[in-house]
């Protein structure tokens, strides 16, 4: 008997809640061990991903035996979860593909990836220009009777929490270009909440710095308000909302 076509907004099947626990666990052991295994890949190209990251603040030391041990590991980790970050994200969208329309389906066909590239252009953007500026400023304070020593271990805490915030920032047109897509907001909605938007931009910018400072915050708000206005062109323009 020929079973009756789906309606276009409905989802496709339904799981129930241990299924759902059960899909859960495997989509989590198959994106742990993408990461794991990337990770150890990444660590034959150790030497060159340390020399990669520490370039732009020179020469560095480490103030215990343990810790260049431990900044390998941190950097191969990071790496190799960049390395699988396609495979993460695919493993998201497969864990909740059950439940979206066809449509949906679609749409989310073409995010998945541009979600990727937002993120890498994020990290490229804060280490190319937003790093470098706020090593610079940072390393201004230093004089004759003050000098740095810039331990590895604090080095490369403040690079990643200068880099990981950005790889997420720029994932902000994606997410509201998707809320004008679903009807849940328009251009003119974003246009009008302009005030919202900048108090929010340096209450985050406050929040996720790497230093408690004026200076850092805004760092991370300027390219989040930027990011805001490009936003609002794009639902204007491309869907004419």
């Amino acid at each position: 008997m020929q079973q009756p076509e789906l309606n276009n907004q409905q989802p496709v099947a339904e799981m129930s809640m241990v299924d759902h626990l059960q899909e859960l666990r495997r989509r989590l052991i198959i994106a742990s061990l993408a990461v794991g295994v990337a990770s150890i890949g990444c660590f034959y190209f150790a030497e060159d991903l340390m020399r990669w990251i520490t370039r732009p603040a020179g020469k560095l030391y480490y103030l215990n035996p343990a810790e260049g041990f431990f900044a390998y590991m941190k950097i191969t980790v990071f790496a190799g979860f960049l390395l699988a970050l396609p495979v993460v994200l695919y493993q998201a969208w497969a864990f909740v593909v059950p439940a979206l329309t066809r449509s949906e389906r679609k749409l989310a066909i073409i995010l998945v990836p541009v979600s990727v590239v937002l993120f890498f252009v994020g990290l490229t953007f804060s280490y190319f220009l937003v790093l470098p500026v706020a090593l610079k400023f940072f390393m201004g304070f230093a004089n004759e009777s003050l000098q740095p020593l810039l331990s590895l271990g604090q080095y490369l805490s403040f690079v990643l929490s200068m880099l990981l915030p950005f790889g997420f920032i720029f994932e902000l047109p994606l997410i509201l270009f998707v809320l004008a897509k679903l009807g849940v907001i328009s251009s003119a909605f974003l246009a009008a909440k302009r005030k919202i938007a900048l108090l929010l931009a340096f209450v985050a910018g406050g929040v996720i710095s790497p230093t408690p400072d004026l200076f850092g915050q805004v760092m991370l708000a300027v390219p989040l308000l930027l990011l805001y206005e490009s936003s609002i062109w794009m639902v204007k323009t491309l869907l004419k909302k």
